[in-house]
């Protein structure tokens, strides 16, 4: 889930920055730079890591600012696929399920890969908004078998189904989604996968029974 990235670029060192000691005012243009963003191929950068070298310091003339070719290390977040995943409810609709890390909001939930047989149960006066749940043992048993619900009150374990970079767009249509660089796919239809609480359920029918 999480790597480290070798780095190398050139950075521009603002004059406003020059009183502090040379790496401590290198990683913090760094962390502007490149924390909270997405390098294509190498995931979402959660930190700077550390600094392995420094060159240069030249001043080109016309320019207050010194230059330097830093190499660094970078803490990425790239999931791999079919790596399994817990993460927090922020949305749910009639197309699927949004998650989050925390750290992390474009992970989504398709309904195609919701367990079978799952239904959309949508909440009255909100546009599109609901809970899904899955009625575990088919339809005509689910009078017998509790139902499963999806509604946030706990933790969702997932599994990574795909990681895919987005090119930055030229035009953003209209009352369109915001841009998301890097998009994840989930599944939920295995075993193990789901609100955490539906497996605590599971066996203790199973106990039961």
């Amino acid at each position: 889930m999480f790597y480290l990235s070798l780095i190398e670029h050139t950075l521009r060192l603002p004059p406003h920055l020059l009183h502090l000691p040379l790496a401590e005012a290198l990683k913090a243009e760094l962390e502007a730079l490149f924390i909270n963003k997405v390098i294509e191929k190498l995931g979402f950068c959660i930190s700077v890591y550390d600094i392995s070298s420094i060159q240069g310091g030249f001043v080109f003339p016309g320019d207050g600012a010194s230059t330097y070719t830093v190499e660094f290390r970078l803490i990425m977040f790239r999931p791999f696929v079919g790596e399994v995943i817990v993460a927090k409810l922020i949305e749910s609709d009639a197309n699927g399920l949004r998650l989050s890390l925390g750290f992390f909001d474009d992970i989504y939930i398709p309904v195609d890969q919701f367990p079978n047989p799952s239904r959309f149960e949508a909440v009255p006066n909100t546009r599109n908004q609901g809970r899904w749940i899955w009625d575990f043992g088919g339809e005509e048993d689910q009078s017998d078998e509790p139902q499963f619900v999806i509604d946030g009150t706990d933790h969702i374990k997932f599994q990574v189904q795909s990681v895919i970079y987005h090119s930055i767009p030229l035009e953003q249509p209209e009352n369109s989604k915001p841009f998301a660089p890097m998009v994840i796919t989930g599944t939920l239809n295995y075993d193990g996968l789901g609100p955490v609480s539906w497996w605590e359920e599971a066996e203790i029918i199973e106990d039961e029974s």
